[in-house]
């Protein structure tokens, strides 16, 4: 049998970073997790509750989280960072009150910072959220891997697998379906290779996205 790992965690220390920086007891992992989840969660919902999206992506690439005794340190790497700053720093600090409301810390300081990304389309993330919204508006199948893939190239990658599963177009039975441009060689661990598994809710059930791009070899 075929023994699958996820991309991101067969690289940690190699090509990887991890996304969350802290230190806890054993005894105390399992609540800073709980809390790395509610950070992610709450950006998450606010602006999808409070930002017009026009192609329905939010445009965040990864979040990454680096707590202090006395601070947590949040950066939001994003594609499109027009959503949150056009509101200036009222949003910023709307968002901030609300994790620490979501988290009720009052002796921790959060702070929120935002960093722009060059090419979104070149994230796996941001692509994701991009074929779900085709998805969700009845585009074929093909179609939005293929309009995906033409994003991706832009963004000046060397390869791309898309694999989408699930009932896909309605149809009765749940089937996979893959489509892979250029090199994605997941063996080697010097590949530096961007990965995300993203669920889509459509009208006719559950959709799973999982997307791998191979950015460069060290």
């Amino acid at each position: 049998m075929g023994q699958k790992i996820n991309p991101l965690g067969f690289r940690l220390g190699t090509t990887q970073n991890h996304h969350s920086i802290w230190f806890a007891q054993p005894k105390n992992y399992s609540e800073g997790l709980e809390e790395d989840h509610k950070i992610r969660e709450c950006i998450k919902n606010y602006i999808q509750k409070n930002m017009k999206i026009p192609s329905g992506v939010e445009g965040i690439a990864r979040i990454e989280i680096q707590k202090r005794i006395d601070l947590i340190q949040v950066i939001i790497y994003m594609g499109f960072p027009k959503l949150l700053i056009e509101g200036k720093t009222r949003r910023i600090e709307e968002l901030q009150v609300n994790i620490q409301k979501e988290l009720n810390c009052t002796n921790r300081k959060v702070n929120i910072a935002i960093t722009r990304i060059p090419n979104p389309y070149g994230h796996p993330n941001i692509l994701a959220e991009f074929i779900a919204g085709q998805l969700k508006n009845r585009v074929s199948f093909r179609k939005a891997m293929k309009k995906a893939i033409e994003l991706t190239e832009q963004a000046d990658t060397k390869g791309i697998q898309i694999q989408i599963a699930g009932r896909i177009d309605g149809k009765e039975i749940a089937r996979v379906e893959w489509i892979r441009e250029g090199r994605v060689p997941l063996q080697t661990i010097r590949a530096k290779i961007d990965y995300c598994s993203y669920t889509a809710r459509t009208i006719y059930g559950v959709l799973g996205i999982k997307i791998w791009i191979f950015l460069e070899e060290e």
